[in-house]
């Protein structure tokens, strides 16, 4: 059975991100992602404030959830992340492949340029799974290691 927080993390396209701004302050941006077990890619510009705010505190936190009709449908992932550039040819390569797979818009367009956007991983470390339809409210807690 697949863990309740990769079930609808795979289910999503579009997450809520918040890094932290050089002068302390959070900002939060909507980004589509993909994702491969609890590590989720999404691409950024470089000139981007999001990127600043990332090379500058690499933790993350992320919200992904899809509109429930009823309050007891409510399923959402919630997580604290470390964010990073993909640096590795083939693993930016292979989350391209993720994304252009979960966004069909973006299987007509190439890879953008390095120079121009780059490749993020933020992977997963505290996550939590709000799941109404086992009580209003009800909320599961995961911590993985560093390993």
């Amino acid at each position: 059975m697949e863990q309740p927080a990769i079930t609808i993390m795979n289910g999503q396209r579009i997450m809520a991100i918040s890094t932290v701004r050089p002068d302390g302050w959070p900002q939060t941006t909507i980004v589509g992602y993909a994702n491969a077990g609890f590590d989720i890619y999404f691409l950024i510009f470089r000139s981007s404030q999001k990127f600043a705010n990332i090379q500058h505190e690499p933790r993350v936190s992320v919200a992904i959830n899809a509109e429930a009709g009823q309050l007891e449908d409510l399923k959402a992932v919630f997580a604290g992340a470390l964010a990073t550039e993909v640096t590795n040819p083939r693993e930016a390569e292979q989350a391209w492949k993720l994304l252009a797979g979960r966004h069909p818009n973006l299987g007509s367009h190439y890879r953008p340029d390095a120079a121009d956007a780059v490749m993020i991983r933020a992977t997963c470390k505290h996550i939590s799974v709000l799941d109404y339809s086992k009580g209003l409210g009800h909320t599961e807690t995961l911590h993985l290691d560093a390993a």
